[in-house]
C-alpha cells in the first residue's frame, strides 16, 4: 500500500455548486481529493462557452485513513456530509474509482447515441476505453445508453456506446 496503510476512497456530499471550491481546500489541507469534471459547452444569450462540469452533481471523493481524518474532512467549508447508509460512510472501492476516472476522461461517449441491445439487458464492455465495464442497457428514444451504477454512492452515469462493443451477460 505504500505509505497508504488503512486509506479508503469516501464520497463527500458537498453544498449546491461547492464541488471545485471543496475539491481545492481539500488540496490545500492535504487530503487526497478527486473531482471528476467533463468539459460542455453552455450557451448563454450573448455568448458560448466551454466548462467543466462535475460528474456527479454534489459529490467530491476523498482517500482518506477514516477514524484519524474524517474531522478534517468534516470541518471543511462546504462540506455537508459523507456519503453512506445510517451514518456509516460507503467505502468505495479503487476499481470504481478508475472507472469514474475512465468515464471522465471519455465526454465525447455522452454524446452519440447507438441503437441495438434490448432494454433491461445486463451486459458487459468487450472492447474499447471501457473494456471489462459492467452495466445495464437502458432504452431512451431511439437510441440505448448503457447505465453504470455505482452502489457505494448510489449514483449512475449513462454511457453513449456502440453496441457492437456489448456482450450480453447471463443471469445464472
Amino acid at each position: 500500500m505504500n505509505g497508504q496503510e488503512g486509506q479508503y476512497w469516501y464520497a463527500v456530499y458537498v453544498r449546491s455548486r461547492f464541488e471545485k471550491k471543496v475539491h481545492q481546500f481539500f488540496l490545500e489541507k492535504g487530503i487526497t481529493s478527486y473531482l471528476p469534471l467533463v468539459e460542455t459547452w453552455r450557451q448563454w444569450s450573448d455568448r458560448k462557452k466551454k466548462v467543466s462540469l462535475p460528474l456527479f452533481k454534489g459529490y467530491v471523493f476523498v482517500k482518506i485513513a477514516y477514524k484519524s481524518d474524517h474531522y478534517r474532512v468534516l470541518d471543511t467549508d462546504g462540506v455537508v456530509k459523507f456519503v453512506g447508509i445510517r451514518n456509516v460512510p460507503s467505502v468505495i472501492i479503487d476499481r470504481d474509482i478508475e472507472w469514474i476516472k475512465i468515464l471522465a476522461g471519455e465526454p465525447d461517449a455522452l454524446k452519440d447515441v447507438f441503437q441495438g441491445m434490448p432494454c433491461g439487458q445486463k451486459v458487459k464492455v468487450i472492447t474499447g476505453p471501457f473494456l471489462g465495464l459492467e452495466g445495464v442497457v437502458r432504452k431512451e428514444g431511439r437510441g440505448a445508453k448503457l447505465v453504470v451504477y455505482f452502489d457505494s454512492i448510489m449514483q449512475g452515469i449513462e454511457v453513449l456506446i456502440n453496441p457492437e462493443f456489448l456482450q450480453p451477460i447471463q443471469n445464472h
